[in-house]
């Protein structure tokens, strides 16, 4: 669903029309050593893929997404949440919820999370149907399944909650130092 511009154009589905989002949106696909990132516009019509964010600690990954997120004046964020195949909750999505919890709490914006499932996949054809060579996906693959992450997210019928921040005493152990 990604046209050659870096853009995808899908307006929300009707059905999610109740729910009042303000754009632009910033989504990111949070894997082991890059990070991926798309925003919307603000009228929450186009999505473009961002350059990937390498992935270090907390401090930094935070950093660069408040960086990300007063560039393109960022109304929500979205994280995406690898869940297992059949639905259940592994150690990725476990580490996701933490950072969508920690992002939360650092930051004066909604967090939500939307199911990733099949995302990378989805990623790859879209960039080889874009005509894309096998060698350039891999540069690229980040950015656009965090677009198929804002995509999902917009036409989602799903009930859209935001994440909470983890104020507990051990809230210092839960972020990535």
């Amino acid at each position: 669903m990604s046209a050659k511009d870096d853009s995808i154009s899908d307006p929300m589905n009707k059905s999610n029309a109740s729910w009042s989002a303000k754009g632009p949106i910033l989504a990111l696909d949070l894997g082991q050593k890059l990070v991926g990132a798309a925003v919307s516009d603000e009228l929450l019509v186009t999505i473009k893929r961002l350059a990937p964010l390498k992935r270090s600690n907390w401090k930094r990954l935070l950093q660069e997404v408040r960086i990300l997120i007063e560039r393109f004046d960022a109304q929500t964020l979205v994280i995406g949440l690898p869940l297992r195949l059949d639905g259940t909750i592994g150690d990725a999505a476990v580490d996701a919820r933490r950072i969508a919890s920690n992002f939360a709490l650092s930051l004066s914006l909604p967090v939500y999370l939307q199911d990733e499932r099949l995302t990378s996949f989805e990623a790859q054809a879209n960039l080889l149907e874009d005509g894309h060579t096998p060698d350039e996906i891999p540069a690229q693959v980040d950015g656009e399944a965090a677009a198929i992450i804002l995509r999902d997210f917009l036409t989602s019928d799903q009930e859209k909650v935001p994440c909470s921040p983890n104020r507990t005493p051990d809230s210092e152990e839960t972020t990535e130092e």
